[in-house]
């Protein structure tokens, strides 16, 4: 219990019990055929084959053999094998080659979201997932784990944390959502309330439009008569939510006034509209959304720490895009089914896929969602190829290379390349074994035009 008797809030960051960080391989996409489900496989076993044939999977007890539906893959097209430093993957003889972030391979060590093409199909390797006990293989779409009608994910840590989620729906407890701007915070209260059984309306507040002099009038309602423009009674929307559910959109954003008196709502259980004196009960249920750290704003005093233990009953990270790529495949298949005339009729140009998938999707699903419209709509009858995605997912043309004028530089930079490639781009061990500091480090990155993204 806090000072002021709330309950402690639960908190779940999607962090899971696990047996072990387990290293998995989700088939994501067949460019020639996004319809086609997305599946995942765990890597417990030291050598897995990839190869064509009816989309299944076997095991035998030093062996993993995963067979896609591609006509253009071959009979065994590529192995990824477990070795002392990590996984690696090699071209089993393929007719037409194995592809690693883009560049065709015979052998290359693998590094965790590292993208893997066979034939058509593309696949990404996760090197170190938190991997709960019962997890496993899927590869029939209808064991993909949802979350309401429209959240679903492959990924194992996130399923178990959307079903802890689930089962506090159907509890009375108030719930904070935090996560980047796209990531579907709405989406996710409509779901709330939808498993939550409420019988009242689901009703949705921008607490950043809510200026301090209407605060109490827009949350509780008013009067006739409570003041010069309230020319009718309005229960404001608390009340309007009554028996529902409430969102509390940009939640940080509402101001002092308003914070405390949404205090009084959630410890009454009653609201008191402006121009009446009688308090009227409600029975509301409030979820409240963020792209911001309440905790952190709390300690600043910009947000009252009483009204964050009552409303944080359960708090859930919502994780950005970027973090769960294992679920772009029945994301794509989803956004194409939603805006293309005829869905099985959309195809896939092969640097347009490339883009998709290794795009970091800084606006996450949001962007991801405008960018597949855009596509679709400009592509026509024809496959969406890369210029029919917007200019920051194509690759801008290459500039000058700034100039090297002693032999020292063309050291130092192969130096700086080679210690990069190591520690995969890990700016503090480069500059501790170079004996410098950080900022000199980076001063000598931007001079040679490297890239520290590029090497991790």
């Amino acid at each position: 219990m806090t000072s002021d008797g709330a309950t402690r809030p639960l908190v779940d960051s999607g962090e899971v019990q696990h047996e072990a960080l387990g290293a998995w391989l989700f088939l994501l996409l067949q460019r020639d055929r996004p319809l086609e489900p997305s599946a995942r496989y765990r890597l417990n076993r030291d050598v897995v084959v990839l190869g064509r044939g009816a989309r299944g999977h076997r095991t035998t007890k030093h062996e993993r053999t995963i067979t896609i539906d591609d006509p253009w893959m071959s009979t065994s097209h590529a192995k990824l094998v477990r070795e002392a430093s990590g996984w690696s993957l090699e071209d089993a003889g393929s007719r037409n080659g194995t592809v690693h972030q883009g560049v065709a391979v015979e052998r290359v060590a693998l590094r965790d979201g590292d993208i893997i093409e066979v034939g058509r199909t593309f696949l990404l390797f996760r090197a170190a997932l938190p991997t709960p006990i019962e997890a496993g293989d899927l590869d029939d779409e209808a064991q993909v784990a949802s979350f309401g009608s429209v959240f679903r994910t492959l990924s194992p840590g996130l399923a178990t944390a959307l079903g802890r989620l689930a089962r506090v729906a159907a509890s009375p407890l108030s719930i904070v959502l935090i996560g980047e701007t796209g990531t579907g915070k709405e989406v996710f209260s409509r779901a709330l309330h939808q498993l939550s059984e409420r019988r009242g309306p689901f009703v949705a507040v921008n607490c950043a439009a809510l200026p301090d002099s209407l605060v109490h009038s827009e949350l509780f309602g008013h009067k006739k008569g409570a003041f010069s423009s309230a020319i009718e009674d309005r229960p404001g929307h608390v009340r309007s939510a009554d028996r529902g559910t409430l969102l509390l959109d940009e939640l940080a954003d509402l101001t002092a006034a308003g914070q405390g008196a949404l205090l009084r709502v959630l410890q009454e259980r009653e609201v008191v509209p402006v121009g009446d004196q009688r308090p009227i009960a409600v029975d509301v249920r409030v979820i409240g959304a963020t792209n911001r750290e309440l905790a952190t704003l709390s300690q600043g005093g910009s947000f009252r720490e009483d009204l964050l233990a009552r409303l944080s009953g359960f708090v859930f990270r919502i994780p950005p895009l970027r973090d769960r790529r294992e679920d772009l495949g029945l994301l794509l298949r989803a956004l194409i089914s939603a805006h293309a005339p005829d869905p099985r009729a959309v195809t896939l140009g092969q640097e347009a896929a490339r883009l998709l998938l290794a795009h970091r999707w800084p606006a996450n699903v949001r962007e991801l969602e405008t960018t597949i419209a855009a596509a679709i709509a400009q592509a026509g009858e024809g496959p969406i190829q890369a210029h029919h995605l917007p200019e920051q997912l194509r690759p801008q043309p290459p500039q000058a290379s700034a100039p090297r004028t002693s032999e020292a530089d063309d050291e130092r930079r192969a130096r700086l390349v080679r210690l990069l490639t190591e520690t995969r781009g890990n700016i503090s061990q480069v500059a501790r074994t170079m004996g410098t500091a950080r900022a000199q480090i980076h001063r000598w990155l931007r001079r040679y035009e490297l890239d520290p993204d590029t090497f991790r």
